[in-house]
């Protein structure tokens, strides 16, 4: 992964060097216009380096962390812990916002003008793809970070984000419903689909877009929005191009490194450096572990006195936006809810076997084979928890299931977030508000 960042960090030092903001100004005068697929391309790194790192964040708010009190950083992320959204101390980190923004306005950019200015080749078509695709995920993360869990029957009311497709960073605008932006990501998808030339893409520069990262995305979006025909679909498909999972039992390589078998596509920052240094997993993660059985345990935690630090991120190296064992538990939750209940169980046992050592895996096959789909569901939702542990999935997963009670201890009080609580919905950041009325 230290060859992707650099990749990134090199090429968005060099374009940056000209001045990315005279570089992307459609004023004439003393300006430099991007023209060419080059000049597009280095546009689509800014954008790819620029994504903001926001699935750290959302971890000190699930069960999967503590806080260290005893941290330098301890007072940036302390009310980020405590679900305290609204009158914050100004030293708290604010969710990101014209972070965001400022992607789309890179993508925009590109969609709007590199679609007329870049002579016809492959090279354009895989540049405006990305940019459709990149948009869209944009605004995916966003809608499921600002909107409501996406819910059919009230979608269309429901409160999303505003959606801004035009080169114009000083448009003020509303926002859409949960339903128009889900709309915009299909559309999105949908061109980039039909411009996408890569099927995969390289270790080193897999940041970007593919063919099989499109799928791997657009499999996560039909998941969130219970649309299980088109889950199962979509995960097949990735399934059929990459399907391979790492064997925990022969590799000591966590499933989410960069260099891993099951690397799709390695954007997100999902668990930084700043937060790991400031937090420990939580009693109710490593309870969730059989720590004798399940290979897991040891690649993703250390024993640090009597805390356990989770050693699976932290750096660059352990990007990650999609791997194949995702694609396996979207397929077996499809499958559970279209009554395939046997495929189901078949499907999530290819990734237990790949997860668990011998005795712990004939232990875990006798289970699934005697369970419920009631009980399989709650299973799998606990394997997701051991799998995708700090990946960034956890909250994202309660909001869309059970949006269970949770409870933290910061400075010796204790802070709750309730069953079905508001603020599973994070509010709109205070300076988003200040310089947006209709927010």
């Amino acid at each position: 992964m230290r060859k992707i960042t650099t990749f990134i960090a090199v090429a968005a030092l060099s374009f940056s060097s000209i001045g990315c903001d005279r570089f992307l100004d459609i004023q004439p005068e003393g300006k430099i216009i991007p023209m060419d697929v080059e000049d597009y391309r280095k546009v689509l790194t800014s954008a790819y380096a620029k994504y903001p790192i926001h699935r750290s964040l959302v971890a000190l708010r699930t069960d999967e962390l503590n806080v260290d009190e005893n941290t330098s950083d301890f007072i940036a992320y302390r009310e980020i812990a405590m679900w305290k959204d609204t009158n914050n101390d100004s030293s708290t980190i604010e969710f990101p916002w014209v972070s965001f923004y400022s992607v789309v306005f890179y993508l925009n950019q590109i969609i709007n003008e590199g679609s007329k200015t870049m002579a016809e080749s492959p090279e354009k078509k895989q540049i405006l793809a990305e940019a459709y695709a990149l948009r869209a995920y944009v605004y995916f993360d966003m809608v499921n970070l600002y909107g409501k869990p996406y819910n059919a029957a009230t979608a269309s009311q429901d409160r999303g984000v505003p959606i801004n497709l035009e080169i114009d960073l000083e448009q003020v605008l509303k926002p859409s419903s949960v339903q128009e932006v889900y709309n915009q990501i299909h559309a999105d998808t949908k061109k980039a689909d039909e411009l996408m030339v890569e099927q995969k893409q390289v270790s080193g520069i897999n940041y970007r877009f593919s063919k099989v990262a499109l799928l791997a995305f657009e499999a996560r979006t039909a998941l969130y929005e219970g649309d299980w025909n088109k889950a199962l679909g979509y995960s097949d498909q990735v399934l059929a191009i990459k399907g391979e999972l790492s064997n925990l039992n022969t590799s000591n390589t966590a499933p989410n490194h960069y260099a891993s078998v099951e690397s799709i596509m390695a954007l997100d920052n999902a668990f930084n450096s700043a937060v790991q240094n400031l937090s420990y997993a939580s009693s109710d993660l490593i309870s969730k572990y059989n720590t004798a059985t399940d290979k897991r345990f040891a690649i993703y935690f250390e024993k640090n006195n009597n805390k356990y630090k989770v050693i699976k991120g932290g750096s660059s190296d352990f990007r990650v936006s999609f791997r194949t064992s995702e694609l396996y538990f979207i397929k077996s939750e499809a499958l559970v809810k279209l009554n395939r209940f046997d495929e189901a169980k078949e499907t999530l046992l290819k990734v237990a076997k790949n997860r668990y050592n011998a005795a712990g895996y004939s232990s875990v096959q006798n289970d699934i084979n005697a369970m419920s789909s009631t009980e399989f569901m709650n299973f799998m939702m606990d394997e997701r928890f051991r799998e995708f542990a700090l990946e960034g999935q956890r909250w994202f997963d309660l909001r869309r299931l059970n949006q269970k009670k949770i409870t933290h201890t910061i400075n010796g009080q204790e802070y709750t977030l309730l069953q079905n609580d508001v603020r599973y919905t994070i509010e709109f950041p205070k300076s988003a508000k200040k310089n947006n009325p209709f927010l």
